[in-house]
């Protein structure tokens, strides 16, 4: 059966590659082909006990939501915690990503409990995440704050999609593996709240909830981010509109979160602007590092900067925000994805490290998100099963020896490192390094 080739595939890469931890094998076969859920699993909306799945930006699913069945209804976690089982897992955050087609199910047992289920057999014990009170009370307009600043990462991070869509659009502009716009249509046409633009008040005044009810301060970061604006959003530039945010954010606030942006790779002016505002770091995401990918996969990246100007720009942002601080994102997994991608795990690994030196020699240490093939867009459409395990096994061990071999360690604003400790929920890199204590807050330049 598919399904017991699927339990072999996973217990051979942890054999091979037994200095990945088992949990971070798992991790990423989850977030590469998603899981299916029981409706004895599903979270009960916001009216339950547990947090459901907010879709802050991306859809992270496999099937749009009129092929959801019942997890389109009643919505799924945002993220499940796995301990135990067969490989004695360590407590492991994972960001929820339906495929109702997995052979990863998520169901509760004879006695009741939830547990993770492959080829019949329990493998894990699952944890839910508990509804945060903030997410029981209303602005004073009625939105709920889970649709102005939901929190993910098992609450360590207040995620603020200040705009919903993005101004790359279109076949010749948008980014080949990204959603934003269509989850956007979707929700809208589902009668989902999504606001496109979130005004400042709003925001600031779910900010205030959340920090008058989460007592234990669980939430220790924010991310500003949204579409990439090439021209104006209400007036303003990128730099300024996402920058108006955080600097009510840090006005208001001061010091409560550490402020983050994932914008364009802007001119140094720019984001000299964001540094002004108050954010703390800088997410000027490369997203693929082989130029040929870079083009065919960025349009629009390509079309008003370019990849040269792109990377120039990222290490200019370096004397802004000191080297530690800037930390761009890349999608792993779709250097592989076909007919225009890498044919083999090793290629595909080969460009990935020479844009991790390129950056870690700079003092800049990227990070990644497992990629994950949404069904409309072009590369989704094409590689429904994403990438091989084996690639995103062998970037786990390349990530950490690139780190090792710069003197670097794990990046700040992402909680702690290492398996049973990491709260990062949408890659494994987090739970594949060291235990050791991050640093409490960014470097200052």
């Amino acid at each position: 059966m598919a399904s017991e080739r699927r339990t072999a595939l996973v217990e051979g890469l942890m054999g091979r590659f037994p200095q990945v931890p088992p949990e971070a094998v798992l991790k990423e076969d989850l977030l590469r082909g998603g899981m299916a859920f029981d409706e004895s699993a599903l979270s009960g909306n916001e009216d339950g006990d547990v947090k459901p799945k907010s879709y802050f930006i991306f859809s992270f699913d496999h099937r749009t939501l009129p092929e959801l069945g019942a997890a389109a209804l009643n919505r799924p976690p945002e993220e499940i915690v796995l301990t135990g089982g067969p490989y004695d897992l360590r407590r492991t955050v994972v960001s929820v990503r339906v495929n109702p087609a997995s052979p990863y199910v998520v169901r509760a047992g004879e006695d009741g409990a939830l547990g993770l289920y492959l080829d019949g057999a329990r493998i894990a014990d699952v944890g839910l995440p508990p509804m945060p009170d903030y997410y029981r009370h209303t602005l004073s307009n009625g939105k709920s704050v889970m649709e102005v600043a939901p929190t993910i990462q098992w609450g360590y991070l207040v995620y603020l999609t200040v705009f919903r869509v993005c101004q790359y659009f279109g076949a010749k502009e948008e980014c080949q593996y990204c959603d934003i716009n269509h989850n956007w249509r979707q929700h809208k046409a589902a009668g989902r709240p999504y606001t496109g633009v979130k005004p400042v008040e709003e925001v600031l005044e779910a900010l205030e909830i959340i920090d008058r009810h989460d007592t234990a301060r669980a939430s220790q970061a924010y991310t500003l981010t949204g579409g990439a604006i090439t021209s104006h959003v209400g007036g303003r530039d990128e730099a300024d509109f996402y920058g108006q945010y955080a600097k009510a954010i840090e006005e208001r606030f001061p010091g409560r979160w550490i402020g983050k942006v994932v914008a364009q790779a802007l001119p140094k002016a720019d984001v000299q602007r964001f540094h002004d505002y108050g954010v703390r770091i800088y997410h000027p995401n490369f997203e693929v590092w082989d130029r040929r990918l870079f083009e065919l996969y960025c349009p629009g990246k390509e079309r008003y900067i370019g990849r040269d100007e792109w990377h120039r720009r990222i290490l200019d942002s370096a004397e802004v925000f000191g080297a530690r601080n800037v930390i761009p994102n890349f999608v792993a997994g779709v250097e592989m994805a076909q007919p225009l991608g890498f044919a083999s795990v090793v290629e595909a690994i080969d460009s990935t490290a020479e844009g991790l030196r390129f950056f870690m020699s700079h003092g800049i240490v990227p990070r990644f998100t497992t990629w994950c093939p949404e069904p409309t867009t072009p590369l989704g459409k094409e590689n429904p099963q994403g990438a091989p395990l084996e690639y995103h096994i062998r970037l786990l061990e390349t990530y950490r020896a690139t780190l090792e071999d710069f003197g670097l360690s794990s990046p700040p604003g992402y909680g702690p490192p290492g398996p049973g400790r990491a709260v990062f929920s949408v890659s494994s890199f987090m739970d594949s390094l060291p235990a050791v204590d991050p640093d409490p807050e960014p470097v200052a330049p």
